[in-house]
């Protein structure tokens, strides 16, 4: 049987020197904030043809203006799309509509907008509130249905969760936007079903187990006891969300990716972390009650 607990110094180390690297990547350049919190130009074209993101960008290349960065997203039937980039100013917006109108023909102009930096820093602050209360809401909830101990320990997962996949896009030096949010928010729900899997357990096996002072052993065969269930349902949903990483399009490329590295941190998470951490601070809850 795996030492899942005797070993927890071990297992405790390998996200925090991943975290440790991306405080590092952090420090050295920051976020790559995307224009929902930084603010850009929002663009919505009508075609007379379906056109894809592929040939959106080629166009926009043509135009000598860096729009990389940009985010394309061919809506409905292909024969609208809408870019997302940074702040353009008129003259740019109009050399970037006769760059469509030289490829496509006639073009119409749907939508252009101008999100500012002040919409901006308002989603970045409702963002954080959404990850706050998220958590919040966890704690509640397990603390209630288990120990207020075991919700501080699911409490603790899930930030080690969001921290690494965080962590893992500063190395990467990928964007962070609305949609990064968004992935965090459902990595969060989906690492703490498996953490409560875990937790359950926990609790069946104190209840009916003759000798509970045997802590490590007990926690030990309830993470075993529930290990294949885990990694049967992380493998399901990492095969669905790794073909819509492969083949969903430059459009959800990152929010697929935070979600890949997500779901392997909070499986991670909820075998390594959760009840390792309550079983160390269970023991040494005790030790201190014996020494008083």
């Amino acid at each position: 049987m795996i030492p899942f607990v005797e070993r927890r110094s071990l297992w405790f180390a390998i996200p925090l020197v991943i975290i440790a690297l991306g405080l590092g990547a952090f420090f050295i350049r920051g976020f790559v904030l995307g224009i929902d919190f930084t603010g850009g130009t929002i663009l919505e074209r009508g075609l007379p043809k379906a056109v894809t993101a592929q040939e959106i960008r080629e166009v926009l290349a043509g135009t000598g203006m860096d729009l990389s960065s940009a985010v394309v997203q061919p809506l409905g039937d292909g024969r609208e799309v809408l870019i997302r980039a940074h702040a353009l100013s008129s003259e740019e917006i109009k050399l970037l509509d006769d760059a469509l109108r030289q490829a496509y023909g006639e073009v119409q102009v749907r939508r252009t907008e101008l999100v500012g930096p002040t919409i901006g820093e308002e989603l970045v602050g409702q963002s954080l509130i959404a990850v706050l209360l998220g958590c919040l809401g966890v704690l509640a909830y397990v603390s209630v249905r288990f120990q207020p101990s075991q919700g501080v320990a699911a409490i603790i997962a899930l930030i080690h969760d969001v921290l690494v996949t965080v962590s893992v896009f500063l190395l990467l030096g990928k964007e962070v936007n609305g949609s990064f949010i968004a992935a965090l928010l459902t990595i969060i729900g989906y690492s703490i079903n498996n953490t409560i899997v875990v937790f359950d357990r926990v609790r069946e096996n104190l209840k009916f187990s003759p000798d509970r002072r045997d802590l490590v052993r007990l926690v030990n065969e309830s993470i075993y006891q529930t290990l294949g269930r885990t990694i049967n349902t992380s493998i399901t949903t990492l095969i669905a969300v790794l073909a819509l990483f492969l083949f969903g399009g430059t459009t959800i490329k990152d929010f697929t990716l935070a979600l890949l590295v997500g779901l392997v941190a909070g499986t991670y998470s909820s075998v390594f972390i959760a009840g390792p951490l309550w079983t160390a601070w269970r023991l040494q809850k005790d030790k201190d009650l014996v020494a008083a």
